[in-house]
């Protein structure tokens, strides 16, 4: 009676401990919004230069943290980089348009993320950065895209 009494301890301890081991492993500081694909983020740039929510509720910085984890900070990252190249494609055809505004607000959304993750995003902002302002032959987008951009890059940065 005695051993079974330790073993059935014994192996409430184990669950207790793997369940414990499970959580903190487990556990993200990325919102499930930010880790949808592409289009979800494209989708919700559509507002833009109003207030954009993945999801409803989840803003584009809120997808960046210094606690996050290196997979999610990868599939965040190639997924907002996909994104950006994708209206960066389109604002080319138009750049004073609403493409452009999206694009910026992208852009200043990651950046006040970022900005508060302690540096761990350097290289995906510059990589955005990169994607965002791609112009073939590396042409300057001209002053309507900058002002289209503009506008979009403060929405981003101040509500993003």
């Amino acid at each position: 009676m005695e051993a079974m009494r330790c073993l059935t301890l014994s192996v409430g301890l184990l669950l207790v401990l793997g369940m414990a081991g499970c959580g903190s492993s487990g556990t993200s500081s990325t919102p499930a919004a930010c880790l949808e694909p592409a289009s979800h983020y494209l989708t919700a740039l559509r507002a833009a230069p109003a207030e954009v929510r993945l999801d409803g509720s989840t803003a584009i910085s809120d997808c960046f943290s210094g606690t996050q984890g290196a997979g999610d900070q990868a599939t965040v990252g190639k997924t907002v980089i996909e994104a950006a190249t994708g209206l960066n494609a389109r604002a080319r055809r138009a750049p004073g348009g609403e493409t452009t505004v999206q694009l910026g607000y992208l852009d200043g959304a990651v950046h006040e993320g970022a900005s508060h993750a302690s540096g761990v995003d350097a290289d995906l902002v510059r990589r955005l950065d990169t994607a965002a302002r791609f112009n073939p032959g590396g042409r300057s987008p001209g002053a309507a895209f900058e002002r289209a951009f503009g506008k979009g890059y403060a929405a981003g940065e101040a509500t993003g």
